[in-house]
């Protein structure tokens, strides 16, 4: 669930980007400014062994960085999803040739990791929009079902961890010989 920062005045995009960054992070969209639910344990440790699996794929080639919690701008929304991938030539750079701090544009690849209070409606909405705007992939990962839907162009695919289930889950263009599926992701990181 995310909770609906309460104001009697509807704020521009401009005024939400001037305001203070939070913990969690806020998001903006048609004047209305939502706060994440701060991340639980399984959301964590999901969120870390997959940026890092997906690093380990990407970054030597120099094909895609994946970042947690990395604020995005664009189509007059302001959204921080749980992690996105970037493609290497979409990096925003500074003069120096360093990763930027602003990145206004969408991801190439979106991915939403569900907490207990949070709702599945709200985290799909934010993929849809994204691949609305140009995202290739959107994965919607919800731990207490132990499933990852799959978002393309065409209809979405669920693939629920279940023994035996090795199907591998799409992944962005250029990384196709990576394969991963959800028993990798629900059982092998989460048993601790």
């Amino acid at each position: 669930m995310f909770t609906i920062i309460e104001d009697k005045q509807v704020l521009s995009l401009e005024v939400f980007l001037a305001l203070p960054e939070t913990k969690p992070a806020r998001e903006y969209y048609h004047g209305i400014v939502t706060q994440k639910p701060m991340a639980k344990g399984k959301h964590s440790i999901l969120q870390f062994e997959l940026a890092s699996a997906i690093n380990q794929q990407t970054k030597p080639q120099k094909l895609a960085y994946a970042l947690p919690e990395l604020r995005c701008t664009f189509a007059e929304r302001s959204i921080v999803p749980d992690m996105v991938v970037i493609r290497w030539e979409n990096l925003p750079r500074d003069l120096d040739g360093e990763m930027a701090d602003q990145f206004l544009r969408y991801p190439d690849w979106i991915i939403e990791i569900m907490s207990p209070e949070q709702s599945v409606t709200l985290g799909m909405e934010k993929i849809i929009f994204c691949l609305q705007q140009g995202t290739e992939l959107g994965w919607l990962i919800d731990p207490s079902a132990k499933s990852v839907t799959v978002f393309q162009t065409g209809l979405p695919k669920v693939h629920i961890a279940t023994e035996g289930n090795n199907e591998p889950l799409a992944v962005i263009k250029g990384l196709e010989r990576w394969s991963i599926s959800a028993v990798d992701i629900f059982f092998a990181w989460l048993k601790v």
